[in-house]
């Protein structure tokens, strides 16, 4: 069993994944969640696109004065440093976190992801209608509120990682 580990989620503005707009982080060390972390974060490049405001609900009048991703990454890295990360359909996360690393020209670390969305499908297989996050995350007793919002993805995602990884 996975005791140790950074569940992240990214929302992005619009269809480019370096325009990360918001990341949710729930910190596992042995078993137990130590640490949430939540920011806004002005996206590059900076527009929003209608059918991403559907999904999480954030335009730009939220992140116009926030901070832009390096600062922000500067006040998370060291906090998963030395910790793999686990996303649901980590693909989309690890491209966010690629991209934005590379529009700011930022060296990026080799982040270890791993998957609760393939696990899901592996370990569930056929007993789940689907495996998306707040299926598998129900099937795993955790009543996702506030779906798209990236603290509480990544709240379900650090919950079916400790059931299944």
């Amino acid at each position: 069993m996975m005791t140790d580990f950074a569940a992240i989620d990214f929302e992005t503005a619009n269809y480019n994944p370096s325009s990360v707009c918001s990341v949710g982080l729930v910190i596992v060390r042995n078993g137990k969640i130590a640490d949430k972390i939540y920011r806004l974060i002005r996206p590059e490049p900076e527009w929003y696109s209608y059918r991403n405001t559907q999904v999480h609900g954030l335009t730009a009048a939220d992140t116009v004065n926030e901070p832009v991703f390096p600062l922000v990454w500067e006040e998370i890295a060291p906090a998963i440093a030395d910790l793999p990360l686990v996303a649901h359909n980590s693909s989309f996360d690890e491209r966010c976190l690629r991209a934005a690393h590379r529009v700011y020209q930022m060296d990026y670390p080799d982040y270890v992801f791993h998957c609760t969305c393939r696990a899901s499908r592996r370990v569930f297989e056929k007993a789940l209608a689907n495996h998306q996050l707040h299926t598998v995350a129900a099937h795993c007793g955790f009543d996702l509120k506030n779906h798209h919002h990236a603290l509480a993805d990544a709240e379900a995602c650090a919950a079916i990682a400790l059931n299944i990884l």
